[in-house]
């Protein structure tokens, strides 16, 4: 991707924060970004609450399929220690990989989804939660992974921002 269009979406994205608007706003703008730059059929973001050890979905481009409610339980699994402790993206390029982590595989897969990328979304060195992209199988390339880098800072203004919305 062009760096005039990376910008050009970066500025979008900078107003539409700027701007306001409903509670879901941040997630939205952060989704219109990350389908600018990157692309997923499935974009979703998750809250990690590690003082109640719960995790849950503020926002989803597919609400039918993966609704925003309620809460469930972390567990300790590899995924959690690359993405949660060791603050690193987690990339699954087929639909074998993520059948090993994710339960919901076959509905993952029925979405026309075999790839997926978490990048976890760090502010003052606690993980407030993740992004995640999903895309077709193999969709992400190392060209695309350096492009996916470039949404962290834009995560995390997203996740400041959602906070700030929701303190009256």
């Amino acid at each position: 991707m062009q760096p005039e269009k990376i910008f050009a979406a970066l500025g979008a994205f900078g107003t539409a924060l700027a701007q306001g608007g409903a509670p879901d706003a941040p997630w939205t703008a952060l989704q219109t970004l990350a389908q600018r730059i990157v692309g997923a059929r499935l974009f979703t973001v998750m809250a990690i609450d590690l003082d109640a050890n719960v995790a849950s979905r503020l926002y989803t481009n597919m609400p039918d399929v993966y609704p925003v409610s309620g809460t469930k339980p972390i567990s300790v699994t590899p995924w959690f220690e690359q993405v949660v402790l060791d603050k690193k993206m987690f990339v699954m390029n087929t639909i074998a990989e993520i059948s090993q982590h994710f339960f919901d595989h076959e509905l993952i897969a029925s979405l026309g989804c075999g790839s997926c990328v978490n990048l976890p979304v760090i502010v003052k060195g606690r993980a407030l939660g993740t992004m995640n992209m999903l895309n077709s199988e193999g969709y992400f390339t190392p060209e695309q992974l350096d492009l996916v880098q470039h949404l962290q800072v834009p995560a995390m203004a997203a996740f400041l921002a959602a906070g700030e919305a929701a303190t009256p």
